[in-house]
C-alpha cells in the first residue's frame, strides 16, 4: 500500500481493526496458554529423563576411562621392571639357555611402542579399535610365550610374574577401552535427544510467556482503543499522545519517516566521503602549513 492509499484510511476503521485484534487476542490467549501449559507439562518430564539418562551414559564413560587409565598406569610402570628382569636373565645367561632365539623376540618392545601411540596419536574410534586388536594379539603371544618359558626355567618365575600381571594390566585397559569407546557412541544420540527435547521446551516456554504478557495487556490495550474511538486520535492526556502527526505532515506534502530513512540510507555513503576527503584535505593543509615552517625557520 503506498502512502496515499494508506492517508485514505480513516483512523477510525485503524482503531477498530486494533480494537478488534485485541479483542480476539483475548479471547484466544487463555486457550493458547493452557494448551502451552500442557505441553510444558508434558515436555518437562521428558527433558528431565533425557537429562539424567545422559548424566548416566556419561558418568559410566568416565568410570570407565578411569579404569582405563589407572590398569594402563600401572601396566606402564611394571615395563621397567619386566625389562630389568629380562636383563638380569641375559646377562646370567638363564635366557640363551631358554631360547637361542631369544634376540629376535620383541614383544614388550612392540607393546611399548603400540601404547606410546595408543597415549599420544589423535585416533579415531576405528583407528582404536585397530590398535587393541593388535595389542591383544600381542598379548595372547606373550601368554603363551610366558607359559613355555616358566615351564622349562622356574628361575624366571619373577620375570615370569611381572610380565603376566603387566600383561593383565593391558588386558583390562583394553576391556575398559572397548567398552568405553561402546559408552561414547551410546552416549551420542542421548546428548542430541537432551540437546532437542531442552530446544523444544524452552521454545515453548519463550511463547507461554509472551502469551502471558498479551493477555496481561489486553484489558489496556482496550480500553486504549476503545477511548480513541470515542474521545479522537489526538492528543488527549499522558499515554494519549497525537497519533495525526505524522499523517498530518505528509498530507501537507512532508516526506514520511519511511522516506526520510531511505534518504538517510543513500546519502550516508555520500557524507562519510565527503568527511573522509574534508579530513584528507585538512591533514594536507596542516603537512604543508608545517613544511613552510619548517623552511622558514632553516632560512
Amino acid at each position: 500500500m503506498d502512502s496515499q492509499a494508506l492517508l485514505q484510511v480513516s483512523p477510525e476503521a485503524l482503531a477498530q481493526a486494533l480494537l478488534d485484534r485485541r479483542t480476539l487476542l483475548k479471547d484466544k490467549l487463555p486457550t493458547v496458554i493452557r494448551s502451552l501449559e500442557a505441553e510444558e507439562e508434558k515436555l518437562e518430564p521428558r527433558v528431565a529423563r533425557a537429562v539424567k539418562n545422559h548424566d548416566k551414559a556419561n558418568k559410566s564413560v568416565a568410570e570407565m576411562k578411569t579404569t582405563r587409565d589407572s590398569s594402563q598406569v600401572d601396566a606402564r610402570n611394571l615395563l621397567p621392571t619386566v625389562l630389568g628382569n629380562r636383563d638380569t636373565l641375559v646377562d646370567s645367561g638363564g635366557m640363551i639357555n631358554l631360547d637361542p632365539n631369544w634376540k629376535k623376540e620383541k614383544l614388550l618392545e612392540k607393546l611399548d611402542n603400540l601404547e606410546e601411540k595408543i597415549q599420544t596419536a589423535a585416533l579415531d574410534h576405528r583407528a582404536e579399535r585397530k590398535m587393541l586388536d593388535i595389542r591383544k594379539k600381542l598379548i595372547e603371544e606373550n601368554e603363551s610365550w610366558l607359559k613355555n618359558r616358566r615351564d622349562s626355567n622356574p628361575e624366571m618365575a619373577e620375570y615370569i610374574d611381572s610380565r603376566r600381571q603387566m600383561s593383565t594390566l593391558f588386558r583390562s585397559a583394553d576391556k575398559s577401552h572397548r567398552n568405553m569407546l561402546k559408552a561414547v557412541e551410546k552416549a551420542q544420540p542421548l546428548h542430541e535427544k537432551k540437546v532437542t527435547l531442552q530446544s523444544e521446551l524452552r521454545e515453548v516456554r519463550r511463547q507461554l510467556d509472551r502469551a502471558k504478557e498479551l493477555l496481561a495487556q489486553s484489558d489496556k490495550s482496550i480500553a486504549h482503543w476503545r477511548r480513541r474511538l470515542a474521545d479522537g486520535y489526538g492528543e488527549l492526556d499522558r499515554g494519549f499522545p497525537d497519533l495525526m502527526q505524522a499523517k498530518d505532515k505528509v498530507a501537507a506534502g512532508g516526506d514520511s519517516s519511511f522516506a526520510r530513512k531511505s534518504v538517510t540510507k543513500k546519502t550516508a555513503p555520500i557524507r562519510a566521503k565527503r568527511k573522509q576527503s574534508g579530513t584528507s584535505t585538512k591533514a594536507k593543509l596542516t603537512t604543508d602549513t608545517k613544511s613552510k615552517q619548517s623552511r622558514g625557520e632553516k632560512e
